[in-house]
């Protein structure tokens, strides 16, 4: 099946219509919170991200890496992930990443990141094959996928982390980075990420 490649700009807000019961994240843990770091590291870093935009490819392909080894694991920072889909294929990507563990999140967000060029962007490709084929790295099975994939609620809880990034932190753009509540609009090097970050850059 090829998912429609439609803009969601107008879909979020159209997520304030559900009834609070589909907007309580909390109930649902795989809505929860998608992180790395220790949660009492000084610093906490929100990265809104769409699986479909080349630029956060661009910053978890080459600057993550880095940000993770250096500033991560040593207890600097605690980067939080909130997805921020900007089309159906990105959102399809997103709710098959929240049907994973939490524990396997990180691995599989960047192993689609690695190889976006096959599964987001190949002109006819059947994208749900190409991102299963991604997700049975991470243990999933086809059928798994599709009946993630099914299900409305997760997709409407994803919105939701979406229209929260818009109203609470302005985001109109990927990556958009919250440094301890200072949006930043853009991929960004390893050493403007620690500058924002007030850390440093060991």
């Amino acid at each position: 099946m090829t998912t429609p490649r439609r803009s969601l700009l107008l879909a979020a807000p159209a997520a304030a219509l559900m009834p609070a019961a589909l907007r309580a994240q909390g109930t649902d843990p795989r809505l929860g919170e998608r992180s790395a770091g220790r949660p009492d590291a000084p610093v906490t870093v929100i990265e809104y991200f769409s699986l479909t935009c080349s630029h956060c490819a661009a910053f978890h392909n080459g600057t993550w890496p880095e940000v993770k080894s250096k500033l991560v694991e040593t207890g600097k920072v605690r980067m939080v992930w909130r997805d921020f889909p900007l089309d159906q294929v990105a959102l399809a990507a997103a709710v098959v990443a929240r049907a994973l563990p939490a524990e396997r999140y990180e691995g599989f967000i960047s192993a689609l990141f690695t190889s976006q060029d096959r599964w987001a962007f190949s002109r006819g490709a059947d994208h749900v094959a190409e991102i299963a084929k991604v997700a049975a790295l991470a243990g999933m099975s086809r059928a798994q996928v599709d009946a993630a994939l099914a299900d409305q609620t997760l997709q409407r809880g994803i919105l939701e982390i979406r229209m929260k990034g818009q109203q609470e932190h302005n985001v109109a753009s990927t990556p958009t980075f919250v440094f301890n509540g200072r949006p930043q609009a853009g991929a960004v090097s390893y050493e403007r990420f620690a500058e924002l970050a007030g850390v440093s850059g060991g």
